[in-house]
């Protein structure tokens, strides 16, 4: 098997965007109940706001010009082809940092940050705070094609992203991520104890409630009921992605309109927001996200990443334990998952925990230097 590393550059032929004006022009919107808004879903107005921007003042080209800025690769492992960004600091004792992004993300998410954790001393910090950053683009997901056989699990994609790092020559990193990225993650440091200096997390699985734990605060009551309403009033997609990933992505990848509506709801939902997107994110982000699924035509494959991973019990079953230093972070509208610290300290070596004062799901892009900051806070620690 080929260990060849191939440099990358993305470049969307036109017909594929000529495709995509023209599907955006001729899309069918659906009636809508008046005097409704978020509650039932994106609405229909606001979906031809980002449409008719998305058509007429949306600049693809200039988005491409700046992913390409980043230098970027493509190696093959496990039979998957593999997307990352490989940004090296000028810092010959910078950490390398393994980046990892989830659904329905992308590197997009972390593009406003990388500049920071590489040239650290042109935002406010010091050559010691410098990292090497591989951001890779899960297997199925933008710029790493389709899988195209069954069992790529997260634990699967964990172990791939080991040999990864093997790869680029690494012999000890660090490992960050929100989302299926801290899922990975949290499976990297427990699969490469020998290598992998420490992880830092934006989200986290837990444990059973331990038996001689302390009594829970009204503070890690209400996080579990906030997590409790989570599951019951807004993981419809969970479910569907789980269960029956095709069916959706028969619709999502034929509709943009459709795709961006899907994608838009959890930027929106799951961000510190107060119920606009557009205060902390731009147009151009939120389109740019959705174009790495568009012109791919990845967004059947990223879902299926759901149904993989309900099927190999992993949902189902704690993580093996994590001996490595671990950097909690705790964002106030990160709501997916939100375990009291003694559940959570069940299953990590919780080394530091930070509680930040404003971010939520996708806290790079949203917060990049509060994100960044506390990233070299916990990394200080293990250099």
């Amino acid at each position: 098997m080929s260990e060849a590393i191939e440099p990358f550059s993305l470049h969307v032929e036109d017909a594929v965007l000529d495709d995509l004006h023209a599907r955006l022009a001729l899309t069918r919107f659906p009636d809508q109940i008046d005097g409704t808004g978020w509650d039932g879903g994106t609405p229909v107005a606001y979906v031809r706001e980002l449409v008719d921007y998305w058509r007429d003042g949306y600049d693809w080209r200039a988005q491409e010009a700046r992913l390409n800025e980043f230098p970027q690769f493509r190696t093959t492992i496990d039979g998957q082809p593999i997307h990352f960004v490989h940004a090296r600091s000028r810092h010959e004792n910078a950490l390398p940092l393994i980046l990892i992004h989830g659904w329905p993300g992308s590197i997009v998410e972390f593009l406003d940050v990388i500049p920071r954790l590489t040239d650290p001393e042109a935002y406010g910090g010091t050559a010691a705070d410098a990292f090497d950053v591989v951001a890779p683009s899960l297997p199925g997901y933008a710029l790493s094609p389709p899988t195209r056989e069954r069992g790529w699990d997260i634990v699967r994609i964990a172990r791939a992203f080991v040999e990864l790092m093997a790869r680029l020559g690494y012999g000890r990193y660090g490992a960050q991520g929100g989302d299926w990225g801290a899922q990975i993650a949290t499976r990297i440091g427990a699969f490469d104890p020998e290598h992998c200096a420490g992880i830092h997390l934006n989200l986290t699985v837990a444990g059973r409630a331990p038996d001689d734990g302390p009594p829970l605060t009204d503070e890690e009551q209400a996080d579990l009921a906030t997590m409790g309403r989570f599951q019951s009033e807004e993981a419809g997609y969970a479910n569907e992605q789980g269960t029956k990933p095709q069916t959706l992505g028969m619709a999502l990848n034929d509709s943009p309109a459709g795709l961006l509506a899907w994608i838009v709801e959890k930027f929106r939902g799951w961000s510190d927001c107060d119920g606009d997107p557009e205060t902390v994110f731009t147009r151009d982000q939120l389109l740019t996200n959705v174009m790495l699924y568009w012109v791919t035509q990845t967004i059947t494959s990223s879902v299926r990443l759901y149904w993989e991973s309900r099927l190999s019990g992993i949902w189902s079953t704690p993580p093996d334990p994590v001996l490595v230093p671990t950097g909690i972070a705790r964002y106030p509208k990160e709501e997916i998952l939100r375990f009291p610290r003694s559940w959570v300290e069940q299953i990590y070596n919780v080394t530091y925990w930070s509680v930040l004062p404003r971010g939520g799901h996708f806290a790079a892009m949203e917060q990049p230097e509060l994100f960044v900051d506390d990233v070299r806070k916990f990394f200080a620690t293990v250099r």
